[in-house]
């Protein structure tokens, strides 16, 4: 295997490590409420926008000198203004991402050692100490790690497509509830988003930066073509009896593999946000640390004792605000990008006022409905 593969493989690791986490455990239970038909379009036109803003960032860092993270490229393009509100983003979308993988982990394992839930925050302050041993290693671990769990990913994959096809009702598949038909969106564009990952893609691929534009399709295609067989299988054969944590509903080895998901997007989300306090932030190494690896210790135990926030709220709510602040900070930077031509692209995608606009709405909409949710 030439050099070349090897980073390609480990882009498309990276990218949908990142994006098959706790998301694709969360989107059968929201789906099975609207119905797999509501469900399948909610991914499939998500999914075509993420790709699109995927490849717009891509672009955008092929046109810049330099490395830096989300924040930073914030800065550069849009200003002051521009890089707050991708801090922001990016710092709520993490911290929501890590305390969803945490309550997910530790209920998993709470479920499969003790069959209930009672262990979680234990077993949560635990999984969260070891990981931040893990993220205080850095890039190294991350790679290390990130293969292994996108090889769960794929094993649970055709375990399920062995063990459940057969066990599918199409009775379950067929019903449609208009009361939920924006449920989903939430829940699958936190399940997408991979923007996160895309900057440590840039920064492994060095002299091959031709492979970014192939790296981000085929990496946005799998997680999105993933998405949807999984929850064909697991509404096909739980229905409405669909849990939260999609792979409790499947047995003790779904449930590891489903751990597994969750494990390598926390480690690649916790090492991105790192970074960002690190290089875009100009914080000490301690300190972002601290702040990526320790801070979401605490919130998750006061989430968990006040058991406000659930499982798919929380996914519903940071893929919203931080998915949808996110994309549209990146329609408006590619745009800049384009009229300062600081490096020639490798590639180059179309892009003018009526798509920046068009699509901008569609999260902002998103975001306002999921605000007015959360606060009833």
């Amino acid at each position: 295997m030439n050099s070349k593969t090897k980073t390609f493989l480990a882009g498309i690791s990276i990218l949908i490590g990142t994006a098959i986490g706790a998301g694709v455990l969360g989107i059968p239970y929201v789906v099975a409420k609207s119905g797999f038909l509501i469900g399948a379009i909610h991914i499939l036109l998500i999914g075509a926008i993420i790709l699109l803003a995927n490849l717009y960032l891509g672009e955008i860092m092929l046109r810049t000198k330099g490395k830096h993270q989300l924040g930073g490229y914030a800065k550069k393009y849009l200003g002051k203004t521009g890089s707050f509100f991708m801090s922001f983003a990016f710092i709520f979308g993490v911290y929501s991402a890590i305390l969803a993988y945490l309550i997910g982990i530790s209920e998993s394992f709470s479920f499969l050692f003790f069959n209930n839930f009672n262990y979680a925050i234990l077993i949560g302050i635990l999984f969260g100490i070891f990981m931040s041993y893990l993220l205080w290693r850095g890039l190294k671990a991350l790679k290390t790690f990130e293969k292994f769990g996108v090889s769960a990913i794929f094993i649970l994959f055709i375990l399920i497509a062995v063990f459940f096809t057969k066990k599918i009702s199409f009775e379950n598949l067929a019903t449609i509830n208009t009361n939920f038909l924006f449920l989903p969106f939430g829940v699958v564009l936190f399940a997408l988003l991979s923007f996160f990952a895309i900057p440590e893609i840039n920064i492994i691929l060095k002299k091959d930066k031709i492979l970014m534009k192939k790296i981000l399709l085929t990496g946005t295609l799998i997680t999105i073509l993933f998405y949807i067989l999984f929850t064909l299988v697991v509404v096909g054969f739980k229905g409405g009896e669909t849990p939260e944590i999609a792979t409790i509903a499947l047995g003790p080895i779904f449930i590891l593999l489903g751990i597994f998901t969750m494990f390598t997007s926390y480690l690649a989300l916790g090492n991105a946000l790192q970074d960002h306090f690190a290089y875009d932030l100009k914080y000490k190494k301690i300190k972002s640390w601290f702040l990526s690896s320790l801070i979401p210790i605490f919130i998750f135990l006061l989430i968990k004792i006040s058991k406000y926030f659930t499982f798919t709220k929380i996914l519903s709510i940071g893929g919203a605000i931080s998915g949808g602040l996110v994309a549209i900070l990146i329609f408006f930077m590619i745009k800049k990008a384009k009229e300062k031509k600081e490096r020639k692209p490798e590639y180059s995608i179309f892009i003018n006022w009526v798509v920046i606009i068009l699509l901008s709405l569609i999260f902002v909409l998103g975001i306002v409905r999921e605000v007015i949710v959360a606060l009833r």
